[in-house]
């Protein structure tokens, strides 16, 4: 079949990659030339500049001029098109509400296309973005407007965890597809055909309206488990005496009905989807008069997690910032992406420079040019108080105290590093419970502070 995705960021890319290995015949299509002549030239540091995920670059260079075309020109390949994909951003307002500009704006220019061409086969235009629910009947009058002849809407969500993206496109958990009319799902469930009939995979169709829906409520319901244990759970391992996290997890979840992911206790969650989808959720029931006090309180606790390790380090540790240098480890969001989008690294920078810190040394191991758009001095002259590292241990010299932001697995086996480095006393903020053997470092004088735990003075300072 031909098909056309339309924006090529990590949902399209990935898209439009792993469904040409099936043998589609795919065109991704950007407005953004220079970022298409990056995919064009199969180079993976190029290709990952864009979009960093494990495996996609060697897709693209396998199916690229077999399957998979990249082109700026959309009015070219409009000729002879089964199905056109959107993938493009939404994202929020101040008011929790989702930006649809670029949405519409793209939809009104492929529609004014198909309404000129030639060839009247059934097209199907198949929204992947996370839009607000009811928007599938957005795109139908825009259609109508420009009178497109035998053309049809979907939606398919996407449900992509970035680091495993490739994978997931691979073995979903789910393909979920709402339409109206036979030959539209006929055309969908061709484009999926390895997917219809799976013995794992749940092939589900249903309304766009519901599958609208089910993204929604999907994350919104991922994001409460994590603000659950953090707003819960970490409580508890902090407030309570001899209460430990690991254990209270293992025990509470050895119940076959409770998930058991989630169930971590961290700095928060960060990332394209969570914060932007539970604000347009809770902005869509609130302007239908409805009450979203769950979901403000998940938000809620969530955006707190981010920067409270900074506060109880002030409040318990008696940590003083002012004129201090931090070692910050971690600024994706999280392992095995360059993503910072809403990452928690981006409170915790803002926090330390609020304090008055002398100097953050930073250190990701892919996220470091990011970090450098996300803190660029021109927008903030604070941010010359950032320095970047190519190793946690050059990050860690020099430092006067160490945050962990990101769970990189390498993170796990930093404490010998922590001693080579830094001398004690010396303050360790872990958002992410990435040390096992603290124990280890406060028996030799470190200090130690993480999601989950009471403060743990260095016992050769206690």
């Amino acid at each position: 079949m031909k098909i056309i995705v339309v924006g090529t960021g990590f949902v399209g890319l990935t898209h439009a990659a792993t469904t040409a290995e099936y043998g589609h015949e795919v065109y991704a299509y950007d407005i953004d030339q220079t970022r298409i002549e990056a995919y064009q030239s199969g180079d993976h540091e190029r290709i990952n500049h864009y979009v960093n995920e494990p495996g996609l670059p060697q897709i693209i260079e396998e199916t690229m001029n077999r399957y998979l075309f990249f082109t700026t020109d959309i009015e070219s390949i409009i000729e002879g098109t089964d199905a056109i994909f959107l993938c493009l951003p939404t994202p929020p307002r101040i008011d929790g509400s989702s930006d649809l500009s670029f949405y519409f704006n793209a939809l009104s220019h492929i529609a004014s296309l198909l309404a000129k061409r030639t060839d009247q086969r059934r097209v199907v235009l198949i929204n992947k973005s996370t839009v607000p629910i009811g928007t599938g009947r957005k795109l139908e009058a825009i259609l109508k407007q420009h009178n497109v002849p035998n053309a049809g809407i979907a939606s398919n969500p996407e449900f992509l965890p970035e680091g495993d993206a490739v994978e997931k496109s691979r073995k979903p958990d789910r393909v979920v597809i709402g339409a109206d009319t036979p030959d539209d799902f006929s055309i969908v469930r061709r484009i999926y055909s390895q997917f219809v009939n799976h013995v794992r995979i749940r092939y589900i169709e249903t309304t766009p309206e519901t599958a609208e829906a089910i993204k929604y409520v999907a994350n919104t319901l991922l994001l409460t488990y994590i603000s659950f244990w953090n707003g819960v759970g970490a409580r508890l391992g902090e407030t309570f005496e001899n209460v430990r996290m690991e254990d209270l997890k293992r025990g509470v979840t050895a119940d076959g009905r409770i998930s058991t992911w989630g169930s971590y206790v961290s700095n928060g969650a960060g990332g394209s989807c969570f914060g932007k989808d539970i604000q347009s959720l809770i902005y869509q029931l609130k302007t239908a008069g409805q009450q979203a006090d769950l979901l403000q309180s998940v938000y809620h606790i969530n955006e707190y997690q981010k920067t409270y390790l900074v506060d109880r380090a002030v409040n318990e540790a008696g940590a003083k910032f002012n004129h201090k240098t931090v070692a910050l480890l971690g600024l994706s969001f999280k392992q095995r992406t360059n993503d910072m989008r809403d990452s928690s690294s981006l409170k915790v920078v803002e926090a330390l420079l609020a304090r008055g810190v002398k100097e953050i040394r930073a250190y990701d191991p892919l996220a470091l040019a990011e970090a450098r758009k996300f803190f660029n001095p021109e927008n903030n002259h604070l941010f010359e108080k950032i320095t970047y590292h190519d190793s946690a241990r050059e990050a860690l010299a020099g430092s006067d105290m160490l945050f962990i932001s990101t769970d990189w697995e390498e993170f796990r086996g930093l404490s010998r590093t922590i001693e080579q480095c830094v001398q004690a006393p010396y303050l360790i903020m872990d958002g992410r419970r990435m040390i096992p053997d603290y124990n280890e470092l406060v028996a030799r004088g470190y200090s130690y502070l993480a999601v989950g735990s009471p403060y743990l003075a260095g016992q050769a300072n206690s």
